[in-house]
C-alpha cells in the first residue's frame, strides 16, 4: 500500500499521495455454465451421436420437451481451471481416439475463449456404440413412445366420449 508523502523527498513540489484502495474483483461460473459450454461444443463433434446420462437422466428426458444439453457431463470448476467427465454414445465405424482428441481440443478451446478458464483434464467414457441408422431409429421410436413401453396391440376404435367400441 502507498503511504502518505511528507513532501520532504521532492522538495515540497508534489502533493501528498493518498493510499490507493485495493479492489478485490472476482469472476466466477456455476458448474452448469461450464457443462453447457462443453455440451454445445461436444454436440458439434462428428462421431459423437449423443451424450449419455444414465438410467435416471434417460427417464427424465422422456418427460422434457427437449433434451438436456448438459446430460452426461460432470464438471469440477475452480478459480482458474476446469476438469470434465463426459459420457458419450459413439458412432460405429468411427475412430474413437480421434474423436476423443477432437473433443479435448474443441471443448478446451471453447471454455478458454468464453471464460478464460483452462481445461486441465477431460475424461471421456464411451457408454455405447451405435450405427447412425440404429441411433436415429431409436430416437424416432422414443419420441413417439417411451422405451420398453408395453404395446397395446392394434388400436381399438373409440366413440366421442372416449369409450372403446
Amino acid at each position: 500500500m502507498a503511504e502518505f508523502n511528507d513532501n520532504k523527498q521532492n522538495n515540497g513540489n508534489t502533493p501528498p499521495v493518498a493510499p490507493t484502495p485495493e479492489h478485490k474483483n472476482s469472476l466466477t461460473y456455476e458448474d452448469q455454465v461450464i457443462k453447457k459450454i462443453a455440451g454445445i461444443a461436444t454436440n458439434e463433434i462428428p462421431g459423437i451421436l449423443s451424450m449419455s446420462g444414465g438410467f435416471i437422466s434417460d427417464i427424465a428426458d422422456k418427460f422434457r420437451s427437449s433434451g438436456d444439453i448438459t446430460k452426461g457431463i460432470d464438471a469440477e470448476v475452480g478459480e482458474k481451471q476446469v476438469a470434465l467427465d463426459l459420457k458419450v454414445i459413439a458412432e460405429y465405424g468411427k475412430n474413437i481416439p480421434e474423436i476423443f482428441q477432437t473433443t479435448i481440443d474443441k471443448v478446451s478451446r471453447q471454455i478458454k475463449d468464453m471464460t478464460g478458464l483452462t481445461v486441465i483434464e477431460v475424461n471421456m467414457h464411451v457408454d455405447d456404440v451405435m450405427t447412425r441408422k440404429e441411433f436415429d431409429e431409436q430416437n424416432n421410436k422414443s419420441d413417439s413412445q417411451p422405451k420398453n413401453a408395453p404395446s397395446d396391440g392394434p388400436k381399438k376404435p373409440v366413440d366421442s366420449t372416449g369409450r372403446v367400441q
